[in-house]
């Protein structure tokens, strides 16, 4: 009965228009055959006049329109005296946004799903107690039980020895990810069978599945270009219905054929199949880790044509990995990198979390240190085992170490010099590595018609080329602040232009671009705010997907545009014939409405994902299987 009352709320019109209905029957079946036809004809001018209202706002606006055919079609059919045809056509209005409203619904299901999760309380480990608090109290630090199948409330790092963890709402991933301590969790992902201690690493609000829900609100409240697509028909499409009701009228003399193919001609399928397939568009690239504020940019990333890309943390990993250790006669490798190491622990400087994983990667136990001062963007002094370590920069270390001598690196590379009491040690060779797949994704993108590529970044020229000859890509400005790269953007012909980058300083040209991508997993809030698409994971392949995505939904959107037309059209003429009545034209166009419905879910496309994707992003998996 609640389900029934929600519903009757919700949709007064097809309500009101199933009681008028009933009423009719009950007159009729009572003999008052002209108390039926003024009831129908009545209710269907009080609709139309409503639809008019607005119809004549909206061409006030300059806005023409397809609910001029749906007004005309009601009056004709009333003036003819086909009166039951008339509510028809009000039922199947009403009806269809009922129907819109409920595909809707279906096709925003993972958006929603990703509202409805977000976690509102966390369990505090407060000495022997647990404490149960409100997960906005959650503090950088707090050790947090997660039970069996809980929802982890904040990023953190898993404290407990492992854990399997289901992280399928925030990547797509459906297979469960191990976990052991000290690795990173993030928020909105699921906890396994066994429960486990995470310390937060970050508050609710900057945590991970919290970014997702604020930009899923921003995609979810942004309106689809409905209106623009379905307009494109909109004018032509009236006209010729108009002219082929006018036609059929003059060569049979009989009004009741116009009625008769106006029927027919009733938008639904134009108004309804758009944003349907928008929003499952939406839905699905939310489900594939890029959340797309908009329909809009679903569009331009389907018409894409340049793609341009920022360098560190974009293309490159944007954490320089050590390739190299030089020593100078009287040092070894290890002793060498561990004594750096050491001193970085007090670094607070992108290279120490680099040279200390390094370090452990090698088995080399660290040392604490007597004491230790960071000089901002030089270097680091330390004690270390009773011994003066300088690591920095040349020149830095070369005030420590009069002896200090430059090494010769490739481009790409950087050192980082080290002197030992006064002495100069060596150098380590760091580089900042190529994301393993930028190629494939530049391939990728080429194949969908992105073909032209281009790199903006503030890093060296020597640096950039090298890297955009390592991933083939054709344009290349390096050395630009970011007014420089807003200029490249602007200047670009071949449009749209997607641009995909992280940091703060990318925020301009990512608002820029006809479409900003920004890596969110990572990346600064502000890149994430002023750009259309957030990639919610650190992989630069799912821009791929974007664009696939783009394509898919504009695909299947127009499909179901021109499938409604088609049939409309072919039924339109046949009516011409005086072979459909207007009342049977009504219930048809009904089944062309639900036709166009159903084929603009399949935007939503979560089999096309599996089948797709797995096989280019995973193709172990698939040899896995096939094993």
């Amino acid at each position: 009965m609640a389900w029934s009352l929600r519903n009757i709320r919700r949709y007064p019109v097809v309500a009101a228009t199933v009681l008028v209905g009933v009423i009719g029957l009950l007159l009729w079946a009572g003999g008052w055959a002209a108390g039926v036809q003024w009831l129908f004809s009545g209710f269907a001018l009080v609709v139309a006049a409503v639809q008019a209202v607005g119809m004549v706002k909206d061409i006030m606006r300059g806005h023409w329109g397809l609910d001029i055919l749906a007004v005309t079609a009601i009056v004709a059919t009333v003036l003819v005296g086909e009166y039951v045809a008339g509510l028809v056509i009000v039922l199947m209005l009403s009806g269809g946004e009922a129907l819109e409203d409920y595909a809707n619904r279906r096709a925003k299901r993972e958006l929603d799903a990703l509202l409805t999760r977000s976690p509102q309380r966390a369990h505090r480990v407060d000495g022997d107690r647990i404490v149960e608090v409100d997960v906005a109290m959650v503090a950088v630090g707090d050790v947090l039980l997660v039970r069996p199948s809980e929802i982890v409330p904040v990023d953190g790092e898993l404290v407990s020895a492992e854990t399997a963890l289901d992280e399928s709402s925030i990547t797509g991933e459906s297979v469960p990810v191990e976990k052991i301590a000290g690795d990173e969790v993030m928020s909105g992902s699921v906890n396994g069978q066994l429960a486990v201690e995470i310390r937060a690493t970050a508050t609710a609000e900057a945590s991970q599945y919290q970014r997702i829900v604020v930009l899923v609100r921003q995609a979810a409240e942004s309106k689809a270009p409905v209106v623009r697509l379905a307009d494109r028909y909109a004018v032509p499409f009236t006209l010729f219905s108009l002219a082929l009701a006018g036609l059929a009228w003059l060569l049979s003399g009989d009004p009741v054929r116009f009625a008769e193919v106006l029927v027919l001609a009733t938008p639904c399928p134009l108004l309804i199949a758009a944003p349907v397939a928008f929003i499952g568009g939406m839905s699905r690239a939310a489900r594939n880790g890029v959340v797309v504020k908009g329909g809009g940019v679903l569009e331009q990333l389907a018409r894409a044509r340049t793609v341009v890309f920022d360098k560190t943390g974009t293309l490159t990993k944007g954490s320089p990995t050590l390739v190299e250790v030089r020593t100078e006669p009287g040092f070894d490798e290890n002793e060498l990198l561990g004594m750096v190491a050491s001193a970085e622990q007090y670094s607070s400087h992108v290279l120490a979390t680099s040279l200390i994983a390094a370090a452990h990667e090698r088995g080399i136990l660290l040392s604490e240190a007597g004491w230790a001062r960071e000089s901002a963007t030089n270097g680091v002094v330390a004690r270390i085992g009773g011994r003066e370590v300088v690591v920095g920069k040349f020149a830095f270390v070369a005030q420590h170490a009069p002896n200090a001598a430059r090494t010769g690196i490739e481009s790409g590379q950087l050192a980082i010099y080290v002197a030992v009491d006064g002495r100069f040690a060596g150098a380590l060779l760091a580089s900042d590595r190529v994301r393993d797949n930028a190629a494939s994704t530049i391939d990728r993108l080429g194949a969908l018609g992105v073909r032209n590529t281009m790199m903006l970044t503030g890093d060296a020229q020597a640096t950039a080329d090298h890297i955009a000859t390592e991933l083939g890509i054709t344009r290349v400005r390096a050395e630009c602040l970011p007014a420089d790269k807003v200029a490249e953007i602007a200047a670009i012909g071949e449009r749209p232009v997607i641009m995909v980058g992280d940091g703060v300083n990318d925020a301009p040209v990512l608002a820029a671009a006809d479409v900003g991508i920004a890596m969110g997993a990572k990346g600064s809030t502000a890149a994430s705010e002023s750009a259309d698409a957030v990639i919610m994971l650190d992989d630069i392949s799912r821009t791929v997907r974007a664009v696939s995505i783009g394509q898919d939904t504009m695909r299947i959107a127009l499909q179901s545009i021109w499938l409604g037309i088609v049939l409309s059209v072919a039924l339109m003429i046949v009516a011409a014939f005086g072979l459909i009545p207007a009342t049977a034209g009504a219930a048809i166009q009904e089944l062309v409405d639900l036709a166009t419905i159903l084929n603009a879910l399949r935007a939503i496309g979560q089999r096309r994902d599996i089948a797709r994707f797995t096989r280019v992003d995973r193709p172990e998996a698939v040899t896995a299987a096939v094993g």
